[in-house]
């Protein structure tokens, strides 16, 4: 390298050497292009050849004859009325636990508590816990709500383990939020005399809603499809009557008795079906299957959109 004047000559081999890791470096960044597009196809294709195989199988059982009728010891005749009852009514129960408790768990650890050896356990603990297979949460919700509060084999019992199954997921994801939201925004809110919580409701959890919302439907996505903690309480595998009305004609209007009903559940109901022998039942199973995949992916869906809704309404 020489100066000519005010300019700085650099030696020729050293642009060459410059060039060559640019061009190697475009060259690796084209190869991991077509990597990530070959991969993503390929789990898209594994996708579309399930969805492809479960409509094959059972999406001629799919009518409302199908989805109004009790199951039935005869293929022809069953439908997944309690199955889907019981799935919605678990979901509700599940959202209830999980919602509130996980964004305000996530929004203390990242916005209120200290930074210290405490909170550090705490949240590698919930790193943890998010973790953990279904089926433990299914011993701890067999031993702590049905024996020892004495809940019983009950839709509040299924749907307390699968909120606690995916309360850390609530909590990871509302943390996650919070944390792609500039500082600037906190300082801002501080400095015109807000108080803490002031920031967090007017300002944070506004531009944290798209993020907490896909972590929310996607926790919820995962507790639909859960049977291991549902079958570890006793949820029923055959059931032909549904819990009892929670509005009610005469005083008090509503009722909660529901919340103690047996139940059973879209993926309790596939294995129950597939578990018989004989072709009518794996369509009906097949398509039990296919109506539980499309609501999954219809939430996944509703994540995008809403996180979508959320980032063009954002003014910064």
């Amino acid at each position: 390298m020489h100066f000519a004047g005010d300019s700085i000559v650099l030696p020729e081999h050293f642009l060459e050497h410059q060039k060559g890791r640019a061009l190697r470096r475009k060259a690796i960044d084209r190869w991991f292009g077509r990597l990530g597009l070959i991969l993503t196809l390929g789990t898209l294709g594994v996708l579309a050849i399930l969805l492809l195989n479960l409509a094959a199988n059972g999406l001629f059982r799919i009518d409302w004859h199908f989805l109004t009728s009790f199951p039935s010891r005869r293929a022809a005749e069953a439908g997944v009325l309690s199955a889907w009852v019981g799935t919605a009514l678990l979901m509700l129960v599940t959202a209830s636990l999980a919602i509130p408790l996980g964004v305000a768990a996530g929004i203390y650890l990242e916005e209120y508590a200290p930074k210290n050896k405490w909170t550090d356990f705490v949240e590698i603990n919930i790193a943890n816990l998010a973790g953990v297979p279904s089926i433990l949460y299914g011993l701890m919700a067999l031993g702590l709500f049905v024996y020892k509060f004495r809940f019983g084999q009950s839709i509040l019992a299924g749907g307390m383990a699968l909120g606690c199954l995916v309360l850390p997921i609530v909590i990871v994801s509302t943390r996650e939020a919070l944390r792609t939201i500039p500082a600037m925004i906190r300082e801002a809110a501080f400095a015109l005399g807000a108080t803490r919580w002031q920031a967090v409701w007017h300002h944070l959890l506004p531009y944290s809603t798209g993020g907490i919302s896909t972590g929310v439907i996607l926790a919820m996505s995962r507790a639909i499809g859960e049977s291991s903690p549902l079958i570890t309480i006793g949820a029923l595998t055959f059931i032909a009557f549904l819990p009892p009305p929670a509005i009610l004609d005469h005083a008090p209007f509503v009722s909660f008795s529901w919340l103690f009903s047996p139940f059973t559940a879209l993926p309790i109901q596939m294995f129950n079906w597939v578990s018989r022998p004989g072709e009518e039942f794996q369509a009906n199973a097949a398509a039990a299957g296919l109506l539980l995949m499309v609501i999954t992916l219809g939430m996944n869906g509703a994540a995008i959109l809403l996180r979508r809704h959320a980032q063009r309404n954002i003014k910064w």
